[in-house]
């Protein structure tokens, strides 16, 4: 059986933007997602969050700090009864050659083949258009760029629907 799936970048997406977030302190929870998460989850869809997080590469935080504060997070979201299959995250800083880092598609990938991921049936929302690149790489179409992270140019992306925040997604995804 093939699993339907919302994608979620984290950063601008599930919180608010920061700069190299790595502090409780500093994470923010953007208005609206926890309706929308459990929007999706009435809908019969899977949440995965897919982030990359160079500031483990970078050296700017450890990855034990990455891991505290998305242990944090998980457990707002679980009090909210949001339920998340998985975290994918990449830890390299631009200039690895990995295969996870988004716009390339690996951390989609290894999501699909851990989970049985019907990519066609599944939805991508991110902030950047690398998000939109990965999703498209690893098959998704139904892609949603918001605006409650990072400044987008519209006319340049490949994303399938805008939006001011994961709070409107509930107004595209209906089933």
């Amino acid at each position: 059986m093939t699993v339907k799936t919302i994608f979620l970048d984290r950063d601008g997406v599930v919180n608010k933007e920061v700069s190299y977030l790595s502090r409780i302190d500093d994470f923010e929870f953007i208005d609206g997602v926890f309706e929308a998460c459990k929007h999706f989850q009435i809908l019969g869809y899977s949440i995965i969050i897919i982030t990359n997080q160079s500031g483990i590469g970078r050296g700017y935080y450890s990855e034990n700090d990455y891991l505290v504060l998305t242990k944090w997070m998980l457990s707002k979201l679980n009090e909210n009864n949001i339920e998340i299959l998985d975290i994918f995250y990449c830890p390299h800083s631009p200039n690895n050659q990995c295969e996870c880092r988004k716009p390339k598609s690996g951390m989609f990938e290894m999501a699909r083949d851990k989970h049985a991921i019907d990519m066609k049936k599944s939805w991508s929302i991110g902030d950047k258009e690398t998000d939109i690149e990965a999703s498209n790489l690893s098959g998704i179409s139904n892609t949603i760029l918001v605006r409650s992270g990072h400044k987008i140019h519209e006319s340049k992306s490949k994303a399938k629907y805008f939006l001011e925040s994961i709070h409107e997604s509930m107004k595209i995804i209906k089933s």
